[in-house]
């Protein structure tokens, strides 16, 4: 047969571009108990926040040709755990508190939409990214990660009592994958159950919050959590968009580099963020974008995901 050309369907597929910021600063998530502290709470964390967001804004450097860095701002709140007030009193809140120390927030999330938004199941789109690190000589033994919810980054202390043929070699510690000399080995909870139903995880919604930030999640090619500005704040959580654009004139949300501010309790949250991402297989025509409109801009970028992620974590 002559005159047909084939060509693979991956090639084939249109994949929605997404805006994309220099760098993106989270200046802190909001759970139940911060907000009981009422303004001042608010006030002590801005406060604290402030130094480092704006050293964080200063190591972006003047872009070729004289442009200016683009820069955006976020605000994680939970809503997923617990739900707390509403959106009308929470964000005027929030806004003041973050400009009493010289802090814009550009954008705010809402954390359920890390495990859905728009009717679009991020949290099972990132599950099903998962390509779970192969530990050397395994046997296959181990149930995949979307039965058991538990995630590693090697091998766990084998059940001697399950495997009656190491029963004689006594126990066994978990050895981390490319380990550097001694191993640090995490075992992650992805999900639980709740009535019936899965309950994501702290960790595994943060490590859908990053790839949002970093601009890497697509449905059928579209991008998802566009932001939106809204006129009037609702007094629903769930009638509130998954990221609300609060200043009309920011630069993009998503950015090709993460920086957050959070408080020392999440150092094993983020810890486990990372077990996790670096875990992800990303669409490999959103990366060829990406590094296609970095080099456009005379950029370099770490090819690992999590080495695009930074922070600073400071006392409560």
């Amino acid at each position: 047969m002559t005159g047909v050309a084939f060509e693979e369907a991956v090639a084939a597929r249109n994949v929605e571009r997404v805006p994309l910021s220099h760098l993106s600063i989270e200046l802190g998530h909001l759970y139940m108990e911060e907000f009981a502290g009422g303004m001042d709470s608010m006030r002590r964390h801005f406060r604290r926040v402030a130094p480092w967001a704006q050293s964080a804004a200063r190591t972006v450097a003047t872009k070729p040709g004289g442009n200016r860095p683009r820069i955006s701002t976020c605000f994680l709140v939970d809503d997923y755990f617990s739900r707390f007030s509403t959106p009308r009193e929470v964000i005027p809140m929030l806004v003041a508190a973050a400009e009493e120390s010289g802090l814009v927030i550009d954008y705010l999330a809402r954390e359920s939409a890390c495990a859905e938004a728009d009717e679009v199941p991020l949290a099972k789109l990132v599950e099903q990214a998962l390509v779970t690190d192969p530990v050397p000589g395994s046997n296959g033994i181990r149930p995949p990660v979307t039965e058991t919810g538990w995630l590693c980054n090697g091998q766990r202390s084998p059940n001697t009592v399950a495997i009656p043929a190491m029963a004689d070699k006594g126990w066994l510690p978990p050895m981390q994958n490319a380990a550097n000399r001694h191993s640090i080995f995490v075992d992650v909870e992805l999900w639980d159950l709740e009535n019936g139903k899965r309950r994501w995880s702290c960790p595994f919604l943060a490590a859908v919050w990053q790839l949002i930030r970093l601009g890497l999640l697509r449905h059928n090619g579209e991008v998802v959590t566009t932001p939106w500005q809204v006129e009037e704040l609702p007094d629903d959580w769930d009638k509130l968009p998954a990221v609300v654009q609060l200043n009309p004139r920011a630069a993009a949300f998503s950015a090709y580099r993460t920086f957050s501010v959070l408080g020392s309790r999440f150092l094993q949250v983020e810890l486990a963020v990372r077990t996790i991402l670096s875990q992800v297989s990303i669409d490999p025509i959103v990366l060829d974008q990406i590094f296609s409109r970095m080099r456009g801009e005379g950029m370099e970028l770490p090819k690992e995901l999590v080495d695009r992620i930074d922070y600073v974590f400071i006392g409560e």
